[in-house]
């Protein structure tokens, strides 16, 4: 017993030996979730017109959603009014190599195992990186495309292909499914997106939009 106790103030009682801090500049909007929340993260994400309907809809429907009552778990509440809904590095101007990325975020990376020079050598493999709201690389986009694959963040997917997105976001998840479905839709801020052509003749026809 006096072992077991050992162990579980070791665990419960000392620093999380796995946790790191990233010192990085950021862009962090103010506490709190309401509609003019919403519509700062829609001008920060500078997304097209539909998808501020698309979240103050979805936000509308998560306000009349009640928070699941978990079978066998004790969560505490969560105050929703306490969390900031955005953060992202402060944006450099455009570089040319890794060398001129922040350390700071190379390091992160590297903690994760997930270091970018690695992955462009991944054959096969593509990878799209989200730091904090943001996503800041995506691997193999070209060599994907030649497959008749767009692969990319939801933020340039908004930017590239917006007819595609109005035409597919929410299918896989509606908005209403759940309490959370409603709030991410609400909220959300970036995430990796993906389209696949059907294997038909007509080149260009896709079947479904993950993001």
């Amino acid at each position: 017993m006096a072992d077991q106790e050992k162990i579980l103030n070791e665990v419960t009682q000392g620093d999380y030996k796995y946790g790191f801090v990233t010192d990085i500049e950021t862009d962090i909007i103010d506490i709190g979730l309401n509609e003019d929340v919403v519509r700062i993260i829609w001008e920060k994400k500078r997304e097209p017109e539909f998808m501020l309907k698309f979240r103050l809809d979805a936000f509308r429907k998560w306000q009349n959603m009640k928070m699941p009552d978990w079978a066998y778990l004790k969560i505490p509440a969560i105050d929703f009014q306490s969390i900031s809904y955005y953060a992202a590095p402060v944006q450099k101007p455009k570089l040319n190599s890794l060398d001129e990325v922040d350390p700071e975020l190379i390091d992160t990376f590297n903690r994760l195992g997930i270091p970018l020079e690695e992955q462009k050598h991944l054959a096969g493999v593509a990878v799209d990186v989200v730091m904090d709201s943001v996503s800041v690389k995506t691997t193999f986009k070209e060599v994907l495309a030649e497959q008749g694959i767009i692969f990319c963040s939801i933020s340039d997917a908004l930017q590239e292909h917006p007819d595609l997105v109005q035409k597919y976001i929410g299918q896989s998840v509606p908005v209403a499914d759940n309490y959370f479905a409603a709030l991410n839709s609400a909220v959300f801020s970036d995430g990796s997106f993906c389209y696949i052509r059907k294997a038909c003749a007509a080149p260009w026809n896709y079947q479904r939009i993950s993001g």
